[in-house]
């Protein structure tokens, strides 16, 4: 299992057999995507990974116009599971993804 991955599932307290659903749609995720990517900078902390499907990870993976999004949705569940992290790195991020153009 990739280091990204064993993040993601530690911090949301998932194990190999669990289902573990897709950020995006709740249906069945294949992929821990990093929201910044890692050749633009971005790192294997929780902050910056969500479940996701396959095909969500085509469509929205590393994509500047949608990274703004990811990054609300993902911290909203961070919140709402209760686990700790950085307010201070999304709010650095938004501020970077606010005009993706």
């Amino acid at each position: 299992m990739q280091k990204h991955t064993k993040i993601y599932m530690n911090a949301f307290g998932y194990t190999e057999t669990d289902f573990i659903p897709s950020e995006i749609s709740g249906q069945k995720a294949n992929d821990t995507h990093h929201i910044i990517g890692r050749g633009k900078g971005g790192e294997d902390r929780i902050e910056n990974l969500m479940a996701v499907t396959r095909k969500e990870h085509e469509k929205y993976g590393d994509k500047k116009q949608y990274m703004k999004d990811l990054l609300f949705m993902h911290e909203s569940k961070l919140k709402a599971k209760g686990i700790n992290y950085s307010r201070d790195w999304f709010l650095t991020n938004y501020k970077k993804y606010a005009n993706p153009n």
